[in-house]
């Protein structure tokens, strides 16, 4: 048997450590031939592949990033796409696929399976937004890296008791926000799921200010001010449909600055969150994952996604796993609620 394997859409910490499982175990124990495709759903509308060996795979544990590299191409907006696809399976002999990515990614999987191409999804996000698994890797690591921003941030704006605004990714799902601020201590936590009174964070940041604190205010990058509209960093959408958010963080250091007389700075951490070495958690989630992609392979078990449910890893349908955007429930946020202010 002949698998191939992709890596679709953002990056994030943990895509080597699925194409590792993937390639020991399909190599090992089943004896097939595994096919990275490159770039995401172009390598396979492309026929852009390489072979993956043992030896491909021995030191790439640690690594973040894709060796694999990673596109946000949608097949389903070429023309032919889907033709060009089954013709480059056919002529590479590939029987089967395993599509590493978030929730684009894995819908073009569930397209596929439709339309007759044997599929088999992981889940990637740092977003952790996908409401069919309970957790994503990647996720884990962004908030440690941001978390550990925070940490740092705390000391400089407290030598010079001025306010820091960080920004963390996330689009419309306030997961990093809300765990990062929780675990470094910041004063306001602004995610995308309620809109905020700028009235209300002017007056938590005061309060602050009051008791000789310097406050932290984390915000996701798709965050709303009551009355207000997304900040864009662009207002082009990609293959996907989704504008490039951005700009809030510098948008309400400004307002804070203005408001109060003090001082305020912000820091917009980016793509720094998508970076680096996984954490250990990252590490064996996906590498879990990607032992158990195979074995659904090697079940013909096609059209589903890999998924972490309390410890044990799942199998559930890609229309389940594509279906909702997994948001911070509200009381998530009463839980939190007495750390603000």
């Amino acid at each position: 048997m002949r698998v191939g394997v992709l890596t679709g859409g953002g990056d994030c910490p943990g895509l080597n450590a699925v194409i590792r499982a993937v390639v020991r175990k399909g190599i090992e124990v089943h004896g097939w031939d595994i096919v990275g495709f490159r770039n995401g759903w172009q390598g396979p509308l492309t026929g852009e592949s390489r072979p993956l060996g043992l030896d491909d795979v021995e030191d790439i544990l640690t690594r973040g990033g894709t060796i694999l590299r990673s596109s946000r191409t949608n097949p389903y907006k070429v023309e032919g796409g889907v033709d060009k696809i089954k013709s480059v399976l056919a002529d590479q002999g590939v029987d089967a696929l395993i599509a590493i990515g978030g929730e684009d990614t894995l819908g073009v999987a569930k397209r596929l399976t439709d339309d007759g191409v044997g599929v088999v999804g992981v889940p990637k996000t740092i977003d952790n937004d996908l409401g069919a698994t309970d957790y994503t890797f990647g996720f884990d690591t962004a908030v440690s890296i941001a978390t550990e921003a925070i940490d740092r941030l705390h000391t400089t704006a407290e030598s010079h008791h001025r306010a820091l605004v960080v920004e963390v990714m996330g689009r419309h799902a306030g997961w990093i926000a809300l765990h990062s601020g929780l675990a470094g201590g910041a004063s306001v936590i602004l995610t995308p799921e309620r809109r905020f009174s700028l009235d209300e964070v002017i007056s938590w940041v005061e309060s602050r200010f009051e008791k000789e604190y310097a406050p932290i205010i984390v915000v996701a990058e798709g965050a709303l001010p009551e009355g207000g509209t997304e900040s864009l960093v662009s207002g082009e959408k990609d293959a996907f449909g989704h504008v490039r958010l951005g700009g809030i963080g510098t948008w309400l250091a400004e307002e804070i600055a203005q408001r109060t007389g003090k001082e305020s700075r912000a820091v917009v951490l980016g793509h720094v969150q998508r970076g680096g070495t996984p954490t250990a958690y990252d590490r064996v989630l996906a590498t879990r994952f990607g032992l158990q992609a195979v074995d659904a392979v090697a079940d013909g078990d096609f059209g589903v996604m890999v998924a972490l449910k309390g410890t044990d890893i799942v199998r559930v349908k890609l229309s389940e796993a594509t279906a909702e955007l997994k948001t911070v429930p509200t009381e998530r946020y009463k839980e939190a609620e007495v750390f603000f202010g």
